[in-house]
């Protein structure tokens, strides 16, 4: 299964979101098959991650976008259970702070790109900037359209420097979000996620379709792609966004530094394992003895 360049958006693509069917699931269906396979894109990517961690010279960095209730916060959830937190790290990018208001409205981006050998995830990114933005007129159009080209060069900075990205548009329709919205309402364990500002952002819907379509088409490159996610079947986003990540990671084929004592004359080994383990099982730091344990 290749799902990488099935829902790639290709760069200058002139394409409408219509194009993409909300409901698609590639031939998958709902079951225990096809939970098996998310397990094991998890546990391998998992795997991938640990080398990627040891190499300690690339990064991925991961970037989900949606409208409201596409499953953003979902996708952190299920998807990227598996990783170990020592090299992850998930950003959630919210109303720019006083101090961030203050700076390029990339500095706070910048900040928070994964160092090497992490796995970086942002919820929500940079590109709130041409949408937020756009829609509400916070910034001039001669301002907010030249942010395109910032970003694509922010990105390629990025690339050169060894950070591969992965950008997901979760893609749901807005009967689908009509659903989610109303069942956060009833649920008191989730009511706390929705607001009256959520209400009044459906009512942009077809402005928020038309700015996501401009970033798809001006900022899908090759070194930093988008891809367009089916995500009215939370299943399927969770598959196909976890396939994407190990295929990403796969390409990357990152690699365990060889060992600090690898060359070393087999004769040499047990005389350098006398001198760190005393004769009476303790461990040398200096000319002191230390208690060592297995």
């Amino acid at each position: 299964m290749k799902l990488y360049k099935q829902f790639i958006v290709s760069p200058h693509a002139h394409l409408h979101l219509s194009q993409f069917d909300p409901d698609d699931t590639a031939g998958f269906n709902k079951g225990d098959k096809t939970h098996a396979h998310l397990e094991k894109n998890i546990e391998h990517m998992s795997d991938l991650q640990y080398r990627l961690y040891a190499e300690g010279r690339r990064a991925i960095l991961i970037i989900l976008q949606g409208m409201d209730a596409s499953g953003k916060d979902g996708t952190v959830r299920h998807v990227m259970t598996g990783l170990n937190p020592q090299g992850c790290r998930v950003t959630s990018f919210k109303v720019p702070s006083d101090e961030e208001a203050r700076h390029d409205f990339l500095w706070r981006v910048h900040k928070a790109v994964p160092a090497h050998g992490e796995i970086g995830i942002f919820n929500r990114s940079q590109y709130e900037d041409v949408l937020v933005v756009r829609v509400h007129e916070l910034a001039p159009k001669s301002i907010w359209s030249a942010r395109y080209d910032e970003i694509n060069t922010f990105e390629n900075l990025l690339h050169k420097n060894g950070v591969t990205i992965l950008k997901f548009f979760l893609h749901i329709s807005k009967e689908e979000q009509k659903e989610r919205l109303e069942a956060r309402l009833k649920d008191s364990t989730r009511n706390w996620k929705i607001s009256p500002a959520d209400l009044k952002e459906r009512e942009r819907w077809g402005d928020y379709v038309k700015a996501y379509e401009a970033v798809l088409k001006k900022c899908s490159t090759p070194m930093a792609p988008w891809f367009v996610i089916p995500s009215n079947k939370k299943w399927f986003r969770n598959l196909a966004v976890s396939q994407i990540i190990v295929e990403a990671l796969e390409r990357m084929n990152p690699k365990f530094p060889k060992p600090a004592f690898d060359g070393f004359e087999e004769e040499r080994r047990p005389r350098l394992e006398q001198f760190l383990i005393g004769g009476n099982g303790c461990l040398r730091v200096g000319n002191n003895l230390a208690i060592h344990r297995d």
